[in-house]
């Protein structure tokens, strides 16, 4: 019961975009269009999941046996910039014009800190190697449903007519505004209605 209460902190009461506001440089930048959205928010679970389970056993495994635990957030971005590059190396070989449309935010992941705010975060809550694996999967899902949602709306937008001066970023933040209200009904009262808290 307690993975899925993580699931749903995660993904709809604690989410990093809309409700912690972390992130938005590549949620702004990639959500033009649908497909370079679900590329970005499907590395970004990729990288959040795989980073939390190895930051999670280089604190407990090398930080704290050592007194090292000072050192978390440089070792949390080395194993985050170290996935990054695995990510864009597969990307490049298996899905080129996917790395293309990715462009430079691929390789912002790294500075991410939605990335590694969920890393640090599973070491503040005491979470374990599932737990964390699983909250990294949770906060990278999260990313993934605010992305695509955006993507879909900013698409829709390019059809309508909206003012110059709203035209473009200006539309998209009064549109992530708006979802972030909506975000707002969830919170832990669902969890609790739930049990699962």
């Amino acid at each position: 019961m307690r993975i899925i209460a993580i699931l749903l902190t995660y993904i709809f009461i604690n989410n990093f975009i809309l409700v912690k506001f972390m992130g938005l440089c590549p949620f702004i930048g990639v959500s033009k269009n649908s497909e370079s959205a679900i590329g970005m928010g499907l590395a970004v679970s990729f990288v959040a999941g795989t980073a939390s389970a190895v930051c999670w056993c280089v604190y407990y495994g090398l930080l704290v046996p050592f007194g090292l635990e000072y050192l978390q957030t440089i070792a949390f971005i080395l194993v985050i910039a170290a996935l990054v590059q695995l990510v864009e190396m597969v990307l490049r070989k298996m899905s080129p014009s996917l790395y293309k449309a990715l462009g430079i935010f691929l390789p912002l992941i790294t500075t991410n800190c939605a990335v590694l705010g969920i890393a640090i975060i599973n070491i503040d809550e005491a979470y374990n190697l599932l737990e964390s694996f699983t909250a990294g999967i949770a906060a990278g899902l999260g990313f993934t449903m605010a992305i695509i949602l955006m993507s879909n709306i900013r698409e829709k937008l390019e059809l309508k007519p909206v003012r110059r001066s709203f035209k473009g970023v200006p539309i998209a933040f009064v549109s992530a505004g708006l979802m972030a209200l909506a975000f707002m009904a969830f919170d832990n009262s669902l969890l609790a209605n739930l049990h699962l808290a």
